[in-house]
């Protein structure tokens, strides 16, 4: 279901064992880590990537990795999985991208390629996004992609600010 996308600087392409190793990095990263209430934590990043490709394999969608267009590294992901939030079936938008690949516009130029495939491939699925209200910087993404603010709760430990578009 889910093809390459390709944008002016990101390739977004599904997700691979061979990322286990970039996506674990990214996500035990204690920068990548700031605003999330438990510590890194290598067997449960680990677990996650196997969640992650289960998704995959069930959906033919989820969090693909992202990589420069022309480069091999793995700078990050940005997708969309799916989930129940709040008794409704939702796409759960989720970025995290490597400190190198920070302030560089990424989040918001792959958040709009996944948000413009959502859109034509799963129309009748409303996507969601959660941050913590301490993360500045992911508010700010999820309003560039036109999210709108619709509730904050305690959410997997931290207050949280729940998006939806």
């Amino acid at each position: 279901m889910f093809t390459d996308i390709e944008t002016d600087r990101l390739l977004l392409r599904p997700l691979h064992e061979a990322d286990r190793q970039a996506m674990v990095d990214i996500h035990t990263d204690p920068r990548t880590n700031r605003f999330h209430p438990d510590p890194p934590d290598v067997p449960r990043a680990s677990a996650m990537f196997l969640d992650w490709l289960a998704h995959w394999a069930e959906h033919g969608f989820g969090y693909p990795a992202v990589l420069e267009r022309g480069g091999t590294e793995v700078i990050g992901m940005c997708g969309v999985r799916l989930r129940e939030f709040h008794g409704e079936k939702v796409l759960n938008l989720g970025y995290r991208f490597r400190p190198s690949a920070w302030g560089k516009g990424y989040a918001v130029e792959a958040g709009r390629a996944v948000l413009e495939w959502c859109a034509r491939e799963l129309p009748t699925l409303p996507v969601v996004a959660s941050v913590s209200v301490e993360n500045k910087p992911s508010l700010r993404v999820a309003e560039r992609l036109g999210f709108t603010e619709y509730t904050e709760e305690m959410y997997d430990g931290a207050m949280s600010r729940h998006y939806r578009r």
